[in-house]
């Protein structure tokens, strides 16, 4: 499954060197770095092109023609990734996008003016007018395989990015307690931060009182490039949108957990 990236600033960025998986990506643990990340694939083979594109915020609200600010000779990929670009260009895109053979458009919101709620509705019908796919998160890590959308599913399966899952695997320690001896990713963040919130976990009890901010500091020092600035359609920040989509899952893979006596 063929991927081509357009993107701009940091987060796009992260996003990209979590699918690569290139030595020296993930450097949050320093010296007591244990190569954890080596068991995962890579994706860079998959990825035709990465695209970076101009700062939203250099453009303004609305551009009169766009045309000069679409890219050209798009090569023939089955999904586009778009992170951080004006939506006005992400509209003008879409038709190159289906001559390209794109099957399925994915994006996200991690600041509060970035594609809103309306914008991202629009850009999902009119993908699907051109009969594409499409699918768009606030925060990335919200995002979850949707049987409706086979192409955009079967790439997050494949490169194992979305809504975070994790497999935990606990053992008997001192008298009546349990211990976490390991933490898997199954799927992890965009960012790359599930991995380095799992091997945190590890020699955590399940039920210690103090799980949560344990969780809480470990998303934090990765740490998480979303917007601290409340956002009205959440309610809330996009960073503790964030905070909440990793809790849940660990406590989702701690009810689950498999036991080693």
């Amino acid at each position: 499954m063929k991927l081509i990236v357009f993107y701009n600033g940091e987060f796009g960025a992260r996003v990209v060197g979590n699918l690569v998986n290139y030595s020296g990506f993930c450097i949050s643990c320093a010296d007591a770095c244990t190569q954890c990340r080596n068991v995962k694939p890579g994706f860079a083979e998959n990825i035709v092109s990465l695209v970076e594109m101009p700062d939203p915020e250099s453009l303004g609200d609305f551009i009169d023609d766009v045309e000069p600010l679409l890219p050209t000779n798009i090569p023939q990929a089955d999904i586009a990734m778009v992170i951080n670009v004006h939506p006005d260009i992400l509209f003008g895109m879409l038709p190159k996008l289906k001559e390209a053979g794109v099957k399925g458009i994915i994006g996200c919101s991690e600041k509060p003016k970035e594609l809103p709620l309306g914008q991202r509705v629009q850009l999902e019908e009119k993908a699907a007018e051109l009969g594409m796919e499409a699918s768009f998160s606030k925060p990335f890590c919200a995002m979850l395989p949707d049987p409706a959308k086979p192409n955009i599913a079967a790439f997050l399966d494949a490169a194992g990015i979305g809504y975070p899952s994790i497999e935990i695997v606990v053992q008997k320690s001192r008298e009546g307690k349990e211990h976490i001896l390991a933490a898997n990713v199954k799927r992890s963040a965009p960012c790359g931060s599930t991995w380095f919130v799992a091997k945190r976990l590890l020699g955590l009890e399940p039920d210690q009182p103090d799980i949560r901010e344990r969780i809480s500091e470990a998303h934090h020092a990765y740490p998480c490039t979303a917007s601290m600035e409340r956002d009205m359609e959440l309610g809330d920040t996009i960073l503790h949108k964030g905070g909440y989509i990793i809790r849940e899952a660990v406590e989702d893979a701690i009810k689950k957990a498999k036991r080693l006596d």
